[in-house]
């Protein structure tokens, strides 16, 4: 079964990062079959193909471009978007304790729902989340059928599902044992220890012999709390990224989340272990932390992608969002209006995503024998008019509602705006009902906030 769009301004972001204006893209299950430019050979390409042609969808001039790719999130968060977002110290005063009184796997499995929801509607394609109960985050993105590194968290402190690490450690080993990556499934396992300072040296080198056993990704919070560094300058006389160099876990299976606090040896590090950036900017400028040195990271040829943070972080799950502030922050920090082309700040939502999440040979990419991860981006609302370049319509004009359709391994999952697989007001009415003691809480202790 293969199916055509025809009628494309095709954003390919490959090697040259190629536009093609007027093209159309033909693929099937497993993968892109054709990424062509001329129109004319349309019908003869037909001929070529060893199965008919199942669907021809007409683009209508849409921008296509590759799923994006979030290589950062904690997607169950949806109930806390919103609540405490001027709060000083908000995590340990205000989310930490709602987290160990309210999540359980039924809030889980119900927010991640409508996250991941979100997400695909917004345009992103693959994810990485870290959370609790994270069988349920899996849970819901099979149902959703989204692309995913799904990342079970702990720390030293009982979590919301684990009294101690050692459990939450014991229990990730059988997730990771029966989510193993696999070309053929869309969802993969890997390990979460929560962050440098939240976990032991001792834990954080067990989830590390985890990850290193299983060949899994292991993703960590590093570098990004004023009071993270300050622990480790007095107990260790190092960075955070230091402790971790000597005790083994900078490796190309890291990928380290914010990284705001970096020094130039932090990044000599990052760069001779192959480790990754998960770059937050919205969340991270949002809470005042800073702005990660992405440019000197990128300069060293660290890969980097990025990320929304959690919804309560960000507020935003889409990468649009994360795009234009990826400009407007770098560029003005650097004084440099010409840093960051626009092609530049698409590719790190895409291929760049996909190389921190090891995935680059199978997504990132609009090109024949990729998965077909595909999203179609309107030009006919307001802020689409007039299109000069492609790459800057999507990094400074679009928004995650301009996302018309969806395609995930050819599986058209978004369709004129809205899901074809389920109704989206039946997820969130679930949510809905899952959080009503937790909203109810919420709001009677808003004053505390």
């Amino acid at each position: 079964m293969s199916t055509a769009i025809i009628n494309l301004q095709i954003v390919t972001m490959d090697v040259h990062a190629h536009v093609i204006p007027h093209g159309y893209i033909i693929f099937q299950a497993d993968g892109i079959i054709k990424v062509v430019s001329s129109m004319e050979t349309f019908d003869s390409m037909k001929k070529q193909l060893r199965e008919p042609l199942t669907s021809i969808i007409d683009g209508q001039m849409r921008i296509a471009m590759p799923g994006m790719v979030n290589t950062h999130g904690h997607f169950p968060m949806i109930p806390f978007r919103g609540l405490g977002d001027d709060t000083p110290d908000r995590l340990r005063r205000f989310l930490l304790p709602m987290e160990a009184k309210f999540v359980n796997k039924e809030l889980v499995y119900a927010a991640a729902k409508y996250g991941l929801m979100e997400s695909l509607l917004s345009g992103v394609t693959t994810v990485l989340d870290m959370y609790y109960f994270e069988d349920q985050v899996l849970r819901a993105a099979q149902d959703i059928s989204i692309r995913g590194v799904f990342c079970q968290s702990l720390m030293e402190e009982a979590t919301p599902d684990f009294a101690t690490p050692q459990q939450a450690l014991a229990w990730s080993e059988q997730f990771i044992k029966e989510h193993h990556a696999s070309s053929s499934s869309l969802q993969s396992a890997g390990i979460a220890p929560h962050a440098t300072n939240t976990c032991s040296k001792d834990t954080l080198m067990k989830a590390n012999n985890l990850s290193l056993r299983y060949n899994c990704p292991i993703t960590l919070h590093a570098s990004e709390m004023d009071y993270e560094l300050e622990y480790f300058r007095t107990e260790y006389h190092s960075t955070p990224i230091e402790f971790l160099g000597n005790i083994g876990l900078l490796s190309n299976r890291l990928i380290a989340a914010h990284c705001i606090h970096l020094t130039p040896q932090d990044l000599q590090l990052l760069k001779q272990t192959n480790t990754s950036i998960a770059h937050c900017i919205g969340s991270n400028t949002k809470a005042g932390k800073g702005v990660a040195p992405i440019k000197e990271a990128r300069d060293k040829g660290i890969s980097v992608g990025l990320g929304t943070d959690g919804p309560s972080s960000g507020n935003t799950l889409d990468l649009f969002t994360q795009f234009k502030l990826f400009a407007s922050f770098h560029k003005t920090i650097n004084k440099d209006r010409s840093l960051f082309p626009s092609k530049e700040i698409v590719r790190l939502g895409t291929m760049g995503g996909a190389k921190v999440l090891h995935m680059d040979k199978s997504i990132g990419s609009l090109e024949k024998g990729k998965c077909a991860d595909i999203v179609l981006v309107e030009t006919t609302s307001v802020n689409m008019y007039p299109l000069y370049d492609l790459h800057s319509a999507l990094v400074y004009s679009a928004n995650m509602g301009n996302v018309s359709d969806v395609f995930i391994a050819g599986k058209h999952l978004v369709s004129q705006k809205q899901l074809t697989f389920c109704d989206q007001k039946s997820i969130r009415s679930d949510l809905t009902d899952a959080m009503k003691d937790f909203r109810a809480y919420a709001l009677s202790h808003s004053t505390d906030v």
